[in-house]
């Protein structure tokens, strides 16, 4: 059965989707800038063996 009346959490609520929004934002930005570092790491190391050769 659905409730009556209002929410209990509404106030809650959005405050919550936006804690959780910026946890996920966080989370992404980590995740690309990490490859992104991985990414230079492997071309360097590339770069290095090409030149050894």
């Amino acid at each position: 059965m659905a409730k009556k009346g209002r929410e209990k959490n509404i106030d809650n609520k959005a405050k919550h989707s936006k804690l959780i929004a910026q946890k996920k934002s966080k989370a992404k930005t980590k995740y690309t800038d990490r490859k992104a570092r991985l990414k230079e790491i492997v071309d360097l190391a590339k770069a290095k063996k090409a030149e050894e050769s």
